[in-house]
């Protein structure tokens, strides 16, 4: 092993993102995995009897990894595994990363962080590591020679708290709630404008080989969107926003907004079956500059359609009519399935100048259907 430099992550550490191929899906987002316990369990190779009673006992715990409480995750950089299926996902709970790459590993400290992808004779380190809902180190177990890893795992697992009191206590997710940011007149208006026109199926950005652009899956999200195009109803909203969210952003985050992108009047409807599932907003080029999203809700005629923060706990949010809810475009964030009436709220993403630099130079990283920016003519529409 001399000569090689590992990666050695300790408890409290934030662990690395990464998206792999696994065994069902072709570029596995690790990160919105997060709410619940993660076990990665380094094995380099299914082949031997160590790696086997290491999935062995993960499965004898089917009531902790049930990707509810906890999931598990196998990492094989052994390309056999795959080909002789020695390794397989077991659901709910266990998925397999065939990480002939060494991206995890890498990352991890299980292979050397400069790894060549097909290097021969490269010294693993097989190890478990535990991490918490919000996806920072709880505990990191090396694989031992008499196999004593694998009941010191267990005993570890089978101690935790529920995953909302990973902490000790539940914990509040990091937003802002805001009543009154539109009057009652204003939120009927905007209902009003939807209802007369109708909307689109709206979709989601995804990084594409190399480029951001728009896909539908209606598995992933279901809703409607009408583009608010008037301008002296936009500079209405923004007004609102200067007045009642700006100065509560700053206080709380010491930032400061000065631009908008997006005025929409957005339907989760019932008879769509309408969510969206667990994401975050600023993953790709094109989304890179958002800061803050906001959530306003304009009616309550409905049922489900609640914001949850699935690394911060279960609990869900439901603004009363013409509230708001404030987040970091970067926190894990998910909206249920609306099973009564219709959910229609206004969902812009806020910025600043220096965003809006990130937001013009990623815009050759723009695929084909998605708007390029040029903040010159968004001067129109600026907040300051």
């Amino acid at each position: 092993m001399s000569g090689n430099s590992y990666v050695n992550l300790l408890p409290g550490d934030t662990a690395p993102w990464f998206a792999q191929r696994s065994t069902s899906n072709p570029r596995f987002v690790f990160d919105t995995a997060a709410g619940r316990y993660l076990v990665l369990c380094f094995l380099a190779s299914g082949s031997d009897a160590h790696a086997k009673a290491a999935v062995a006992a993960a499965r004898s715990r089917p009531r902790f990894f049930d990707d509810v409480n906890a999931s598990f995750f196998m990492v094989s950089s052994d390309p056999a595994d795959e080909a002789q299926h020695r390794l397989s996902e077991f659901l709910p709970g266990h998925r397999v990363f065939w990480d002939f790459d060494g991206t995890i590993g890498s990352r991890y400290g299980a292979l050397p962080r400069d790894i060549q992808p097909g290097k021969a004779n490269v010294a693993a380190r097989r190890l478990w590591v535990v991490l918490d809902p919000t996806l920072r180190v709880m505990n990191v177990i090396p694989f031992t020679q008499d196999q004593s890893d694998i009941p010191a795992v267990l005993s570890y697992i089978d101690n935790l708290p529920p995953p909302r009191s990973f902490a000790g206590f539940e914990l509040q997710a990091p937003i802002l709630v805001l009543p009154q940011v539109f009057e009652p007149e204003l939120c009927q208006r905007l209902i009003g404008l939807y209802e007369a026109h109708g909307g689109t199926e709206s979709g989601f950005m995804r990084e594409i080989n190399g480029k951001t652009v728009a896909v539908h899956d209606h598995a992933h999200k279901r809703r409607k969107d009408f583009d608010i195009e008037d301008e002296t109803l936009i500079k209405e909203l923004q007004g609102r926003f200067t007045r009642r969210v700006v100065p509560q952003i700053l206080k709380t985050h010491q930032f400061k907004v000065t631009r908008m992108e997006r005025y929409i009047v957005s339907c989760y409807a019932a008879e769509d079956e309408a969510h969206f599932r667990a994401h975050r907003d600023n993953t790709t080029k094109g989304t890179a500059h958002r800061r803050f999203a906001v959530s306003v809700n304009l009616n309550d005629e409905f049922d489900g359609g609640e914001v949850s923060f699935p690394e911060y706990g279960p609990r869900s949010f439901k603004a009363p009519p013409g509230g708001a809810v404030v987040f970091s475009c970067s926190l894990l964030h998910a909206v249920s399935k609306v099973t009564r009436g219709r959910r229609y709220a206004f969902l812009p993403f806020l910025y600043d100048d220096e965003a809006a630099k990130i937001r013009e130079q990623n815009n050759a990283y723009l695929g084909e259907g998605v708007g390029a920016y040029k903040s010159a003519e968004a001067e129109a529409r600026d907040m300051k």
